[in-house]
């Protein structure tokens, strides 16, 4: 496997991102970059993003919760971000993401008594994680997301994203985080989304991923995410959804975590308001106060 890693100076004066980096090693030898910020003696706030964002977006969200007294760890999957980029489409797959997710959150960093905030992507391998080490996650937030087997019917619209992913010539990163906002973003923000991605050999990972979420039964990760829903029907730790009111792709995916987990029953479940699939950029300082105050409750 050949792996990219994007210079340091593509990461120099992004808006609103103060943060140091932080890095760790997976067990084939990748590097993944992560934040941590706050007290490190608190229980930690594991935020995972999507497909093709990276840490960038939870800049609104991390000072919240650290105002609040949490520890926040957010970490760029492999291809994404600062991490290491395998530079074949080929060297991803779903079971990788998670493996190399958890060899930084398990294995590294250890984390226990963790509040999992999983969006997009963060959800599909979060949740995974849940289902292997449940005793690990004190409660889990979920927005924008699922944890698809491939038995539901995929829409046209998101098989003409699977297909625009891996063949189209150009894939602007920044203006398609643009587009699943509710409100576009300034340029600025726009760069900083491109900043991982100085040409197109370094977007293997983001023209990957859409086609690893299930969409057949005959899927790879079909018979994994049966089973991490067996745990799931019997997670009782609190589940809280807070899925946005404007994104037309995950819009009612509530309805596959109510009434199914058992942590999600008599929980404050709501709907950001006027945020589209992104709402960590819409409305990120909302989002934090909907999770510290989860914690809080609970």
């Amino acid at each position: 496997m050949t792996a990219l890693r994007t210079p340091d100076e593509q990461f120099a004066s992004l808006p609103g991102f103060p943060f140091e980096p932080h890095y760790a090693t997976t067990s084939d030898g990748l590097r993944v970059h992560y934040l941590d910020e706050g007290p490190r003696e608190a229980n930690p706030v594991l935020l995972l993003h999507g497909e093709p964002s990276w840490s960038y977006l939870y800049r609104k969200v991390i000072p919240v919760l650290v105002d609040s007294g949490h520890r926040c760890v957010a970490p760029d999957l492999v291809g994404f971000g600062r991490s290491d980029k395998p530079s074949d489409q080929a060297d991803y797959s779903y079971l990788r993401l998670v493996d190399w997710t958890r060899d930084v959150v398990f294995d590294q960093l250890d984390l226990r008594d963790i509040t999992l905030f999983g969006q997009d992507w963060g959800g599909l391998v979060g949740l995974r994680l849940v289902a292997e080490q449940p005793e690990r996650f004190a409660r889990v937030v979920v927005a924008n997301t699922g944890l698809p087997t491939g038995e539901a019917k995929p829409t046209d619209a998101f098989l003409n994203w699977q297909s625009f992913a891996k063949q189209a010539k150009e894939f602007p990163v920044g203006r398609i985080v643009s587009g699943g906002c509710a409100t576009p973003m300034d340029e600025a923000v726009i760069a900083a989304y491109d900043a991982p991605f100085p040409d197109d050999s370094y977007k293997a990972g983001p023209r990957a991923l859409p086609s690893l979420v299930p969409t057949a039964p005959d899927d790879p990760a079909h018979d994994a995410n049966v089973r991490a829903w067996e745990v799931l029907h019997k997670f009782e730790r609190p589940l809280l959804c807070a899925f946005s009111d404007s994104d037309p792709i995950t819009k009612g995916g509530e309805r596959a975590f109510i009434g199914r987990v058992p942590g999600a029953d008599n929980q404050p479940h709501t709907t950001i308001v006027g945020a589209g699939h992104f709402l960590q950029e819409d409305k990120g300082e909302e989002l934090g106060r909907v999770i510290a105050e989860f914690i809080a409750k609970t």
